[in-house]
């Protein structure tokens, strides 16, 4: 039996939609770029502190540090204060910035019982519901399929918000990475995919692991707006977040955003590093975005260096007071161990008891 041709559509040329040149938020005055100046050096500093209290054994398990990353996380919380966060490993900085008490992230970091996630989450796992920070997760790129639900439920609740996902440069080649994209698109969910390029995945540089080096133009694949922003100017990363905060809440579908960052630590505390080349991160050094945003305080708003010092004197009691409260805080009680492993069970006539809990005994 002959086979029937089947015609073939006319060739069509898509082009992925731009996203607004005006995020629509207010212009960033002095107060305000002092505010995300405050922000970021808090972060810097239980980071620092976090360092500290590993190589004294004080923290345990991995401990990835957000140092020189702090204005994406910053800049992003500056748009998005209302909206749903979910993050990966290195998450402390965007938990800070999102709401969470450097004393919650500290003590979870140390494992206690006053942590964000009552000790049992460690680095990786900082949740925290009331403060819309959906954690901390460790699998690379398993995380991003998961915006796609949360950004769903948004809508379905009809909450007018967003989902933020923060990724690396190395979930980028995960298939789930693609599937997520792919997905949103389809079905013009509100959600913004943030992806932090700090050019090196675990120890592997960008040209090693991708032939694609500009990588939001991995949103052509599925017709998604897309931007690449400076990473470095925190106000550079609350403009372009707010707009494509705007974009996803007006229901225009989701955005891919490649924020171009550093990370100053190795990818984590057993890092050492050592497979950067010499002198390329005293030459990242010098586009701090913490000097960056100092600097521009001076020069541009006339901020005084005596208010600087208080800023700086403010955030070290801070961040003191933080490692204090961590270590100072019960560690957890065994017998909780597993207590947040199950939700409460549905009955038939609704949602009844919780499901049986294995707690530990004396016996056990």
């Amino acid at each position: 039996m002959p086979r029937k041709e089947v015609p073939l559509s006319e060739p069509r040329t898509e082009q992925a939609p731009a996203l607004p040149a005006e995020s629509g938020l207010p212009p960033v005055d002095a107060e305000e770029l002092l505010r995300l100046h405050r922000e970021m050096l808090i972060i810097r500093r239980v980071e620092e502190l976090a360092a500290k209290a590993y190589t004294l054994r004080k923290i345990r398990g991995f401990c990835h540090l957000y140092i020189g990353q702090e204005s994406v996380a910053v800049g992003a919380a500056a748009a998005t204060r209302d909206d749903w966060w979910i993050a990966a490993y290195r998450e402390h900085g965007h938990a800070i910035a999102k709401g969470v008490s450097p004393r919650a992230v500290m003590a979870e970091l140390f494992g206690k019982e006053t942590g964000s996630s009552r000790g049992q989450g460690g680095s990786m796992h900082i949740f925290d519901r009331g403060a819309r920070f959906l954690g901390g997760h460790g699998i690379v790129g398993g995380h991003v399929p998961l915006a796609n639900g949360v950004a769903w439920a948004a809508r379905a609740r009809g909450e007018n918000r967003v989902a933020v996902c923060f990724f690396g440069d190395g979930a980028s080649n995960q298939g789930a990475y693609f599937e997520a994209l792919a997905l949103a698109q389809l079905h013009k969910l509100p959600v913004v995919f943030i992806c932090e390029n700090n050019f090196y995945a675990m120890g592997t540089p960008l040209h090693r692991q991708s032939a694609l080096t500009n990588l939001s133009l991995r949103a052509l694949g599925v017709g998604m707006a897309h931007e690449q922003v400076d990473g470095f100017d925190v106000e550079a990363v609350r403009d372009r977040v707010g707009a494509a905060a705007a974009w996803a809440r007006a229901g225009h579908g989701p955005a891919l955003l490649e924020v171009i960052t550093y990370r100053f630590r190795g990818h984590s505390m057993s890092d050492p590093a050592k497979y950067r080349p010499p002198g390329e991160l005293d030459e990242k050094k010098r586009s701090d975005p913490i000097l960056i945003s100092e600097q521009r305080l001076r020069e541009r708003h006339g901020v005084s260096e005596e208010r600087l010092a208080a800023v700086r004197e403010e955030v070290e009691a801070i961040a003191q007071d933080a490692y204090r409260f961590a270590e100072e805080s019960p560690d957890p009680d065994p017998a909780t161990l597993y207590d947040y492993t199950y939700a409460p069970q549905r009955t038939s006539l609704g949602v009844g008891e919780a499901a049986p809990r294995h707690r530990l005994t004396e016996e056990a």
